[in-house]
Parts: structure tokens; C-alpha cells; sequence
């Protein structure tokens, strides 16, 4: 947590925050509401992004659970009000994610590795329920990889996270693996950005710059963001890296690069595209700080 509240102290916070209340895996589910009108949706912090290939919608996941932002803006929770962590979208309508339970709920505090195949409208656990919270997943090469924020270690699955297997221990934020090399695996770390050749099991030591989030959606599309806003992208595996704009909004809290044009990002303020490589944004979801949190 020392990392976390230097490298991305919103984060930290929501964290600390969170209410760590119980709740079952397969607990009652609301309908998903109707898209309201374009308008600011009132979250305490974003923990998530993703665009599901069956519809081409945003989903943003969140510490009050899953919302659906449609392109006219207009924008609905799709299931509970859990709170929503490690966030991806593994495939059409399928996501995988972990975090906490909805407030008075029952069940364990942290939710191991949980999988949608319905949008987000209900999640199962697939494994490591009470026993893990994975605050970073990347899904790649049919491997799902996770870092493991309990114990402080990244986790690697080779079978749609039943099973896993432990690699090196670090303190980290976040986690991309390459899009090439299913051995290559990039942490942030509070001393910059720890490079693995060997699929996790260990890291070389941070080099700058110091990013609080990475996605690499192409070889040459590696993209990361300082705890200002600052947007990086690097065209050669993270050994160098050129600012490529600014995210606005304030401190990050999620990121995600779809192609080497197209990246989503999430800052306390609301949920940004860019579709040129950073060098603009146009905000997709104003957001506004939820009370009791």
C-alpha cells in the first residue's frame, strides 16, 4: 500500500475505503435498468475498462459496479453494485474481473478470479474465492494473467483461470503482457516500469519512466500514463518511451488501448477516448464523486 499511495493516491483511497462487506458469487443479480439520458453517473472510483466485440459498447467497471455507456452517452448500471477490480474483456460478452461484494451482502470479502459471460450482468467465481483480490488481470495467448494484490505476487493461468500458478513477488499496480511473447510481462512499480522474459517468474528492476498504468494492444502500440495524466507510448516493448499527450481530467485510474490509434482511459473526472494515439480526447462519461465512500 506504501506504493500505492505514492504512485496513485485516488487509488490508494477508493481502496482503503472500500467496504469490504460479504456477498456470494451467484447472490441475486437486479435487472439491468434502461440507459438513462446522457449524465454524469456518480462513482467513487474506476477500477476498469473494456469494449465488448458482441456490441461495441464501453463497459466501465467500477467500485459501485458495471456500467454500460451506449455512443449517444446515455449510460445504466448493468448488474449489482459490487466493487469491481482487475477488470478485462477476455471475448464477446465475456469479461473477467475480481474486487469486493456489494455492500451487505454475504460471502467472502475478496472474490478471487470471477467470470461474466453475459455482459456483466452476473459473475461466478472461478477460483480463489476468500482467498485472493486481483487488483490487475490481462487476458493473452489463452493465459490469463493476474497480480495477485493480497499476497503481493503475479499469477499465471493456462486454463481460463481454474488453476494457477505463482510467480515472482513485487509491488505493483498494474500489469501488460505482449502482445507477441506470451513470456513478456510489464509491471509498474513505484521505481518505474519492471520488464519479466520469463512469463513472471521474475522481474528486472523499474526503469522510467514511472507509469501507473500500461495496455499493449499491438507490438508497436505499448501505452502508459504517469499519476498526472501524462500519456506514453512505447514502440519497442517499453525499452524507450515518447509522450504522446495528455489524458484530461486529473489522476488516472484505468487504461485501455484497443489499437494502435483507439485508447480508452479513465481519470477522477470521467472516461476519455482518444482515437489518433493520444494526441486528443473526447470524454465519454462525466463522472461525479458517489457519497458514503
Amino acid at each position: 500500500m506504501t506504493f500505492r499511495h505514492r504512485l496513485a493516491a485516488a487509488t490508494a483511497a477508493a481502496l482503503l475505503t472500500a467496504a469490504l462487506a460479504a456477498c456470494t458469487s451467484d447472490s441475486d443479480t437486479p435487472a439491468a435498468e434502461d440507459p438513462a439520458s446522457p449524465s454524469a453517473v456518480a462513482v467513487s472510483h474506476i477500477h476498469g475498462l473494456g469494449i465488448d466485440p458482441a456490441d461495441g459498447r464501453l463497459y466501465v467497471a467500477t467500485h459501485e459496479g458495471v456500467i454500460a455507456v451506449k455512443d449517444d452517452g446515455s449510460a445504466a448500471r448493468v448488474g449489482d453494485t459490487a466493487d469491481y477490480m482487475g477488470f478485462t474483456v477476455a471475448g464477446p460478452a465475456t469479461f473477467l474481473g475480481s474486487g469486493h461484494p456489494a455492500e451487505h451482502s454475504e460471502g467472502h470479502a475478496n472474490r478471487g478470479l470471477i467470470k461474466s459471460t453475459d455482459a456483466g450482468r452476473t459473475w461466478q467465481t472461478v477460483s480463489l474465492g476468500g482467498e485472493v483480490d486481483f487488483h490487475a488481470l490481462d487476458y493473452a495467448h489463452d493465459t490469463v494473467y493476474g497480480y495477485d494484490s493480497t499476497h503481493g505476487m503475479l499469477r499465471v493461468s493456462k486454463d481460463d483461470g481454474k488453476t494457477w500458478d505463482e510467480r515472482a513477488e513485487l509491488a505493483a499496480l498494474d500489469i501488460a503482457v505482449s502482445p507477441e511473447d506470451p513470456d513478456v510481462v510489464l509491471a509498474t512499480t513505484e521505481n518505474g516500469v519492471a520488464r519479466s522474459t520469463d512469463g513472471g517468474k521474475t522481474f528486472a528492476a523499474g526503469t522510467a519512466p514511472v507509469l501507473a498504468y500500461l495496455s499493449w494492444a499491438t507490438p508497436d502500440a505499448l501505452y502508459g500514463v504517469d499519476p498526472a495524466g501524462g500519456l506514453h507510448r512505447s514502440t519497442d516493448s517499453g525499452t524507450t518511451w515518447k509522450k504522446a499527450g495528455t489524458v484530461p481530467g486529473g489522476r488516472p485510474q484505468a487504461l485501455t488501448a484497443l489499437d494502435t490509434d483507439r485508447i480508452l482511459a479513465a481519470t477522477q473526472e470521467g472516461v476519455y477516448e482518444s482515437r489518433n494515439g493520444g494526441a486528443s480526447f473526447t470524454e465519454r462519461l462525466p463522472v461525479t464523486p458517489a457519497t458514503g465512500h
